[in-house]
């Protein structure tokens, strides 16, 4: 008897992926159309390349021989969710380190733009308006990166030439290559003397809404707050007040609710940039994501432990 290929599911935009280990049978599915084959036969599975949670978590009440995800992002709590509810445990892996050279590049423009007043002087073009103004550096300012992870560090290696004095936050307190982590609990006194507040990290329970209206009052006047990591992570009603008030600016990659909606008191909020969730979107995620997904289908195939396993 001829033993059962284990099916995979992939997505189209990998449908150029080569040198796919042997013993798996691959289809690929764009989340819109039907089903390439039947989902109760499939085993790993890697979502359709969208934001949109009800379209990845569609087949999986009907995969009942799932075994892995592959997420294609380094965020995966809503996924996590999904595959909570099923009666069955099922392995997710994250992309966690493949898209943060991006995003950290990201941070980076977010921060010098805003300090050196590009959306100012945006406008002012639009208005034909040369008006010459003094704006801050980002030299030798105090930089604070709340969740050390991948991307904060590829940022704190970015801001090396600038000399900023930066103070990392994680979870809890550690050694890290570039120095000292402190745990999330010092966040109150840390804020205090931060120009820059950075965050980058993973939305949870425990950082759902971390930066709420009592940790973004100890902020210090002036500061400017720098999210490229979850919108949830702040409060956003909270923030609103702030900038209105004229005492913090805001540079957004990531917002709640998100998109955000035409009409929202952010789009014209003053001291805000923002930028529509794209800080890891650059030519060179795609082969980083490939990599990714070749190895971790090379582990499958031949029963070895996954990479980026993602924890409750």
């Amino acid at each position: 008897m001829t033993a059962r290929s284990l099916q995979v599911w992939l997505p189209p935009q990998f449908g150029r992926l080569a040198d796919l280990p042997p013993g798996l049978d691959y289809a690929r599915w764009d989340g819109r159309s039907a089903f390439p084959t039947d989902p109760a036969e499939v085993e790993f599975y890697v979502p359709p390349l969208t934001k949109d949670i009800d379209i990845i978590a569609g087949p999986l009440a009907r995969m009942t021989r799932l075994r892995a995800v592959q997420a294609l992002s380094s965020g995966t709590d809503e996924l996590r969710a999904a595959l909570d509810r099923l009666p069955r445990e099922v392995t997710l892996c994250s992309a966690r380190g493949v898209p943060a050279a991006g995003t950290a590049e990201l941070a980076l423009t977010l921060i010098l733009a805003c300090l050196r007043g590009i959306p100012e002087s945006l406008r002012a073009q639009d208005r034909e308006d040369w008006n010459p103004r003094t704006f801050s550096s980002l030299y030798e300012r105090s930089v604070l990166i709340v969740g050390h992870g991948a991307v904060g560090s590829a940022l704190e290696e970015l801001l090396t030439p600038f000399g900023c004095v930066v103070t990392r936050v994680g979870r809890q307190d550690r050694d890290a290559r570039q120095g000292p982590v402190h745990s999330v609990s010092r966040l109150p006194g840390l804020v205090a003397d931060a120009d820059v507040i950075v965050l980058s990290t993973p939305l949870t329970a425990a950082t759902r809404q971390l930066f709420d209206a009592g940790l973004l009052a100890r902020v210090k006047d002036g500061a400017l707050l720098v999210n490229v990591s979850r919108g949830a992570v702040v409060d956003t009603d909270a923030l609103l007040k702030e900038v209105h008030g004229g005492r913090l600016r805001a540079a957004l990659d990531v917002i709640d609710p998100e998109p955000l909606p035409p009409g929202h008191p952010l789009w014209t909020a003053p001291g805000v940039l923002i930028t529509p969730h794209v800080g890891a979107f650059t030519p060179d995620l795609w082969p980083r994501l490939e990599a990714l997904i070749r190895r971790q289908l090379a582990r499958f195939a031949a029963g070895e432990e996954l990479e980026n396993v993602v924890t409750r």
